[in-house]
């Protein structure tokens, strides 16, 4: 059943990546109907975290988050199809590194570097930033999927941009091998997903909550001696987007245990307030939370 429904979905979303982007958007506009309006894909789930997360909204102002949230989920999985065929010349067009040279100044330093990063804008075409690397080499952690053939998929697209995959349940093993090899590495950790409750390490403060927060990142950087830089996304326009990278520029070792978690909450956070939405919402970022955060629950 897992190649039937690969053979079945391979085709189908070859035949969307070679569509021209006005008819791509197009695809886009008709989803949004079906996955919003129609089906109410996780809506419930999208509007208590937006409750929870900006209550000082009004109910309308969050209503309209809400729907320009779907239309960018949206484009985003058609963006992702369109991975597989897109040019080098037009991705470099439509994803723009402010400035990339503060990654290529931290290559000469002779040291791996972690890139926090959150699910924010377009994460996916983020990727293309490996192209850019002059000595070290990208790595993005990830967690594999179930069905294999899509899992080989996903691997193929992402490796079209530059970078290799590493599943979280391979990640520590390859990085220290990696490390004992000299082979230097640029690794982002998307570290924003809640883990499982019983595998909690840190509770972080997000959004006025305090949460479960993933914190291998960070104690990687430090046993493996990297530099760290935070990745700030932003959506230009549909189908345009930007990254800027923004240093921690002290020693990361010298760093109170889960403070670097703890920056890259608060500058995700203010992230999110400035364009929410363009944050990935459908995610169920705040089941465990241990409380509401004030102005919860907002007036109507």
């Amino acid at each position: 059943m897992q190649f039937l429904a690969y053979i079945i979905a391979y085709p189908i979303l070859w035949l969307i990546s070679i569509l021209p982007f006005r008819l791509l958007y197009l695809l886009s506009d008709f989803a949004y109907v079906l996955v919003y309006h129609v089906v109410g894909y996780r809506k419930k789930t999208v509007r208590l975290n937006l409750a929870l997360c900006l209550p000082e909204l009004t109910e309308a102002q969050r209503k309209k988050t809400e729907k320009e949230f779907y239309r960018h989920f949206c484009d985003t999985i058609f963006e992702m199809a369109k991975t597989m065929t897109i040019s080098d010349k037009e991705i470099e067009k439509r994803f723009v590194f402010e400035n990339i040279e503060l990654v290529n100044e931290y290559e000469k330093q002779g040291k791996s570097i972690a890139m926090f990063i959150g699910h924010y804008g377009s994460y996916e075409w983020l990727l293309a930033m490996n192209r850019h690397f002059k000595t070290h080499k990208g790595f993005g952690i990830y967690k594999k999927l179930a069905n294999p053939y899509f899992d080989k998929m996903v691997r193929q697209l992402r490796g079209r941009l530059g970078a290799e995959l590493i599943d979280t349940k391979e990640s520590v093993p390859v990085m220290k091998n990696n490390a004992r090899q000299g082979i230097l590495g640029v690794y982002g950790f998307i570290s924003d997903q809640s883990p499982k409750i019983y595998r909690v390490p840190y509770w972080g403060k997000f959004f006025g909550m305090e949460v479960p927060v993933h914190g291998g990142a960070e104690l990687l950087t430090k046993k493996l001696d990297m530099n760290v830089i935070y990745v700030k996304g932003e959506k230009i326009k549909r189908g345009h987007y930007k990254a800027t990278f923004i240093p921690y520029e002290g020693n990361p070792k010298e760093v109170p245990n889960f403070g670097l978690t703890d920056i890259f909450l608060r500058m995700l956070e203010d992230q999110i307030r400035e364009a929410p939405a363009y944050y990935l919402w459908t995610h169920k970022r705040f089941k465990n939370r241990r409380n509401d955060p004030p102005g919860y629950p907002p007036k109507a």
